[in-house]
């Protein structure tokens, strides 16, 4: 499964209902679950973002709709980041090649 990382504002729609928002992280990890998907981790921020959340999906796709779904609802708006493990980072680093950097001129 692919992990993404979804960064969270409530809406004023969101933040006025507040103390109703556990039940609707429960709502989003029921409707995730349907779509093949687990939350990893959710975190409650403070700074830019009021909410952080690690979830899986089984595909980018998937992961659209959810957010978009999560959208529809009016509480909060996201930004989503695709996530590539450590294992895939250093795949991708290493199909790059070894390179001479350029020397700079003084």
């Amino acid at each position: 499964m692919t992990t993404y990382i979804m960064l969270a504002n409530w809406t004023d729609q969101g933040a006025r209902s507040a103390s109703d928002s556990p039940r609707r992280l429960d709502a989003a990890k029921a409707l995730l679950a349907e779509m093949g998907g687990r939350f990893q981790h959710f975190f409650l921020t403070m700074g830019t973002y009021d909410c952080v959340a690690v979830y899986e999906a089984p595909d980018d796709a998937v992961a659209a709709r959810f957010n978009l779904q999560l959208g529809m609802l009016g509480a909060i708006r996201t930004q989503t980041l695709k996530a590539f493990p450590e294992a895939a980072y250093r795949e991708i680093v290493a199909s790059l090649g070894y390179e001479e950097p350029p020397r700079w001129r003084a």
